[in-house]
């Protein structure tokens, strides 16, 4: 009883409503990474087979070429220019590429709120 009584007594409670203390707003943000690459390229090629290989300007090469087949010149005396290749089996070349690429990014955001 003396609860009941209590509970009568007591004063009536209301809420206060809450408005903010702001009308407008911004946030902004900055976002910075780096990418660094390293890519190594190694091509090796390989010959399994001998091959030969002639040209020249004012040299006779005959109908079969190879090693120790005698040339001559065309017209004796007078400038020429002569290659003879001759490759074995093994490595026919091999080509090496190291890249290094560095990207850089920025971003800026910005947002605007307002009430």
């Amino acid at each position: 009883m003396r609860y009941l009584l209590l509970l009568l007594i007591s004063a009536p409670v209301h809420a206060a409503s809450v408005v903010p203390n702001f009308t407008s707003g911004t946030v902004t943000s900055e976002t910075t990474s780096r990418t660094e690459v390293t890519e190594i390229i190694n091509i090796v090629e390989y010959s399994n087979s001998t091959s030969y290989t002639t040209s020249g300007t004012n040299i006779n090469i005959p109908g079969s070429p190879g090693v120790g087949t005698n040339y001559t010149q065309v017209v004796p005396g007078q400038a020429f220019q002569f290659t003879e290749t001759v490759m074995t089996p093994g490595i026919a070349s091999e080509t090496y590429i190291e890249r290094n690429t560095v990207i850089d990014s920025k971003t800026n955001s910005i947002s605007v709120f307002t009430q």
